[in-house]
């Protein structure tokens, strides 16, 4: 769904934001439920409480994370419709998003993930240079973006969201929260 089309429409939905907690904190669609994509399943009854009173629709940075989602839903029978270009395109198209007072911005998930892959590319070529097998470094990393890239998953950003800056500030709704006001 386009963000035109979202936009007029956004009263009718439940919006779920699967990106991390640090992520949504930074900025999300107006009135959307935090669920990180990795406790989707752990959440599916009360997504599939909340799509049997009205449309589901998923939102992450990009829409890629959010389409993973749509498809792990149909599979249970679960109907979700994805935001295109998610909340980059959003606000990009200037329509509002939502952040907690005083909450940070951490970087997007994606660009962390190239900073680490980068970085550790990098020190392996230098760890190479030094001690020969340390170019081994440069070519695991190497594959798993290539593994990342054929698959659609992203093991370094699953590693990356646990980390402190992409944890929830103190006001954050907890997951349990969240699940029971889907449920409602």
């Amino acid at each position: 769904m386009s963000t035109g089309q979202a936009v007029d429409r956004l009263g009718e939905f439940t919006v779920v934001d699967v990106r991390s907690p640090g992520e949504y904190a930074g900025g999300h669609l107006p009135g959307a439920h935090n669920l990180p994509l990795e406790r989707l399943d752990e959440a599916a009854g009360a997504l599939t409480a909340a799509a049997a009173r009205g449309p589901l629709l998923l939102v992450c940075a990009s829409g890629a994370r959010s389409a993973k989602g749509c498809a792990r839903l149909a599979a249970r029978g679960v109907e979700a419709a994805t935001l295109q270009g998610g909340t980059g395109a959003w606000a990009a198209a200037g329509h509002p998003v939502e952040r907690p007072a005083g909450a940070r911005t951490p970087w997007p998930m994606d660009r962390q993930v190239r900073l680490a892959a980068g970085s550790l590319v990098a020190a392996g070529f230098l760890a190479g240079r030094v001690w020969r097998p340390g170019h081994w470094l440069s070519g695991a990393i190497g594959a798993g973006l290539a593994f990342s890239g054929v698959t659609n998953t992203c093991g370094m950003a699953a590693v990356l969201a646990r980390l402190p800056h992409n944890r929830p500030t103190g006001d954050a709704v907890p997951f349990e929260e969240t699940l029971a006001r889907l449920e409602d």
